[in-house]
């Protein structure tokens, strides 16, 4: 951690609220708007079991998160903690896991807005929204939250109408909710690894430990209720729409919210709901480009990324050169690639960074009952990551099998120098 009131330091800016406010924009987004209908189709009547333990899992993430940012409040979140707690290689590993699978996401996220706002120029609309998205940031922190506390009003504005509009429908039926096994444990399993990805936004909240004001009385207090209030969200969206379609239909579905609400006889909603998709996304890109510049700046700070990424504007004091690299990476990723499949590479590379996170807070205590929470999660992360689909584990083991060798020789010439 650089010294306090450095020149490298960032403003410590955010309270309670706009911290809540930020997890709440990278989790209440566009992971509910499309990761329904595939965890449906993987679990069948067992998506509420899935949906359960996906939240679990989160939870466990969540509270030793929420721990090791009270201890280390710095930017980078699980980079820095696995780094304390466990030795350079973990954190690194976990700076590595997370900056490569939000950086797929956040490609993901600008390519839904494209698709909901101009479906013919989804890749050039994507591109524009990572630049004004990269400009916002660039201009300090307080504009980020001011957008993302607006995105988030009109987020659960719209999920809201979804609920209230299908659960009061002549076509709901209580029956389509029967919980079984029908995917079996295997699609159980799956579906709860790609519900994750909805889930994975309170880490933003550690991301940005060095701009919160008293880190160990706001973190603790902002990852849970973010997370309660995520869950009460998704679980209000699911029954609704399940209750309307079913999860066979649900499983069909190419938008499923829409779908849900044009089931129910309210056609005129599904513009509103298209609009509110393209907001979430815009919400979730919004937090994800500000947490993997955050991570960035902290592996440049170490030298495991270039040096130059490590800077901090003099006046906005945002790591402005990492923001803007971010930025780059991600515009070129959503002009020129399909990321159809970004959801279960993401998951892949959030749950390993995950599971540093509980090995990492494992060590906090070595009281049984205060490691049964990280214990969980550290069983949990690698169970859900190797559920997920065949493509997904292939592509998000080989990206982390890169990183470990680039790691190895980077310390083999560092050994060699001295």
């Amino acid at each position: 951690m650089t010294p306090s009131g450095s020149a490298t330091d960032l403003r410590r800016t955010l309270g309670v609220g706009d911290a809540v406010v930020i997890g709440l924009g990278s989790m209440v987004g566009a992971g509910i708007f499309a990761a329904l209908a595939p965890a449906a189709r993987a679990a069948g009547s067992g998506l509420l079991l899935g949906l359960a333990l996906a939240a679990v899992i989160a939870y466990c993430n969540a509270m030793s998160s929420a721990r090791l940012a009270a201890l280390y409040p710095a930017a980078g979140g699980t980079y820095v903690y696995g780094r304390e707690r466990l030795g350079p290689f973990w954190g690194y590993l976990a700076g590595w896991s997370f900056v490569v699978g939000k950086t797929a996401s956040c490609a993901a996220m600008a390519l839904t807005v494209g698709a909901y706002v101009w479906p013919g120029q989804a890749h050039a609309v994507a591109v524009a929204a990572v630049v004004a998205l990269t400009a916002v940031n660039y201009g300090g922190l307080h504009k980020s939250a001011w957008l993302t506390r607006l995105i988030v009003a009109v987020v659960l504005a719209v999920l809201a109408s979804v609920i209230v509009v299908c659960l009061g429908s002549g076509e709901s039926d209580a029956g389509r909710l029967d919980i079984g096994t029908s995917g079996g444990l295997g699609g159980v399993l799956e579906a709860a690894g790609l519900l994750f990805f909805a889930f994975a936004g309170y880490a933003r909240i550690a991301t940005l430990g060095e701009e919160v004001r008293d880190p160990a009385r706001t973190i603790p207090r902002a990852i849970p209720l973010a997370l309660g209030i995520a869950l009460a969200v998704y679980v209000g969206v699911a029954v609704a729409v399940l209750s309307v379609l079913g999860s066979g239909e649900l499983g069909r579905a190419a938008a499923p919210l829409a779908d849900a609400v044009r089931a129910a006889g309210v056609p005129g909603l599904v513009p509103v709901v298209g609009i509110g998709a393209a907001v979430a996304a815009l919400g979730s890109l919004l937090a994800l480009i500000l947490g993997v510049s955050r991570t960035t700046l902290a592996m440049a700070r170490d030298r495991h990324l270039p040096g130059v990424l490590s800077a901090v504007h003099p006046r906005f004091q945002v790591p402005h050169r990492a923001e803007l690299a971010v930025g780059a990476v991600v515009a070129v990723l959503a002009a020129t690639v399909d990321v159809r499949g970004a959801i279960g590479f993401s998951s892949f590379g959030v749950l390993a960074y995950y599971a540093v996170a509980n090995a990492s807070a494992w060590t906090l205590d070595a009281a049984p009952l205060k490691r049964a929470l990280p214990a969980v999660g550290l069983l949990g992360c690698p169970v859900l990551a190797f559920a997920l689909p065949g493509t997904s584990v292939v592509t998000g083991a080989g990206v982390l099998t890169v990183g470990v060798i680039a790691y190895g020789v980077r310390a083999r010439v560092g050994a060699g120098r001295a």
